[in-house]
């Protein structure tokens, strides 16, 4: 893979992310129908994507590999939780909104943005290290993560670490470690379910956008320290790092791009759902996803031609 079709493809992105824009403003979408999108995408398209890419001809990972995905994995989001503990005091953020940018630092849009996006613009290996960051972040976002954002008060409900896409994304690894072929009529539905994902997601994004009130996040100094610290520098260093031990170009890429991604929806979701004020969040999002749309291309492009 060459820094042109990074480019390309990052355009493709940008023109779907354009789409849904116009179409909010033009009314063709409101918010009731964007969110009965979003639970299509999240629920049904996004893990339907997830098992796609594994069951693709063009898969090949061996167990050595998805073992390595897995440490690599978990020592990323525990370099993460560490990091979210840390960057409210060197950002010197008030005591009382500590734990947004705390959940801000560990928990990105790996899923509904980062699979698709990876989809579009890395080999077919890659996703196995999307999917691990997938399973990793569900895991942590309902018991490390609403401990965090409601003090300790909130209760952990392991019922929700088994949504669609948690569940999907085990399946999908599953499926790669026994190396088990499908009938014909489910891989070829579950294709077909999954290529909705990528345009479906990107419009949404650009409802959201729409909607937002853009200017006043943007006048936010800290989240321009956040797109410096966790979109910019982190990707850079997680690059050296990973070539430093060794591993392999798409190992390198995969990892990096989820390291490249905006801040998350689940804690403003959950912050909503305690009754917290999601300004901050709410702000910080719309931020990070729009500049995300340069970052991502300009450091992928950086990488690849570094291979």
């Amino acid at each position: 893979m060459n820094a042109s079709v990074v480019l390309q493809q990052m355009g493709v992105i940008v023109i779907l992310v354009a789409i849904g824009v116009y179409v909010y403003k033009k009314k063709i979408v409101d918010d009731n129908v964007s969110r009965r999108i979003t639970v299509i995408v999240m629920d049904i398209c996004n893990p339907a994507l997830i098992l796609a890419s594994i069951l693709s001809e063009d898969l090949k990972a061996s167990h050595e590999d998805l073992i390595e995905a897995m440490i690599l994995g978990f020592l990323f989001y525990v370099f993460l939780v560490v990091l979210g503990a840390v960057t409210p005091f060197l950002f010197r953020v008030e005591k009382d909104k500590r734990r947004f940018y705390n959940l801000m630092m560990v928990y990105t849009n790996v899923g509904f943005i980062g699979i698709p996006v990876a989809r579009a613009i890395l080999p077919e290996k890659a996703i196995l290290y999307v999917i691990v960051c997938n399973v990793m972040y569900s895991l942590l976002f309902y018991t490390h993560g609403i401990t965090v954002l409601s003090n300790g008060k909130e209760k952990i409900d392991l019922k929700k670490i088994l949504s669609p896409g948690t569940v999907m994304a085990v399946l999908a690894l599953l499926v790669c470690w026994f190396r088990y072929t499908p009938p014909q009529i489910i891989s070829s539905s579950v294709t077909y379910i999954g290529n909705a994902t990528v345009f479906l997601s990107m419009m949404f994004l650009g409802v959201s956008i729409a909607r937002s009130d853009v200017t006043k996040g943007f006048k936010e100094i800290r989240n321009w320290g956040y797109v410096l610290l966790r979109m910019i520098l982190l990707p850079i260093v997680m690059f050296c790092v990973l070539r430093a031990i060794g591993c392999d170009d798409v190992t390198v890429l995969g990892f990096c791009l989820m390291a490249t991604m905006p801040v998350g929806n689940l804690p403003l979701v959950q912050a909503e759902k305690i009754g917290e004020d999601t300004e901050l969040l709410s702000g910080a999002i719309t931020v990070t996803t729009v500049v995300s749309m340069a970052t991502i291309t300009v450091l992928m492009i950086a990488f690849t031609s570094m291979l």
